[in-house]
């Protein structure tokens, strides 16, 4: 009994061992490069894609950002700049104040 169980688990193993040995030869033979880098590139023409549209839609929203903006002047918050205590401050930090 044991002489057949080993001599199954041999088979068992000869045919995975075989099976996984033809999966690498077709890899290596051109076609099987081919499709390989093929498949490659169809992964990356896909996320190129994708980006491409996430691009485009987060431009659209901030192109509609602008266009409220551009219609409601009243949102736009203005900020005035003060040159000379700007370049106060300046001074101090360099002189380390």
């Amino acid at each position: 009994m044991k002489r057949m169980f080993w001599f199954g688990a041999g088979v068992a193993a000869g045919v995975a061992l075989t099976r996984k040995v033809n999966e690498t030869t077709k890899k290596a033979t051109p076609t099987g490069m081919a499709e390989q880098v093929g498949g490659a590139v169809r992964e990356l023409a896909e996320a190129v894609g994708s980006f491409g549209a996430e691009v485009r839609a987060g431009m659209e929203e901030r192109e509609d950002e602008l266009q409220d903006v551009a219609r409601n002047p009243a949102t736009v918050q203005v900020r005035r700049f003060d040159a000379e205590a700007d370049s106060e401050a300046r001074r101090a930090r360099r002189a380390g104040r």
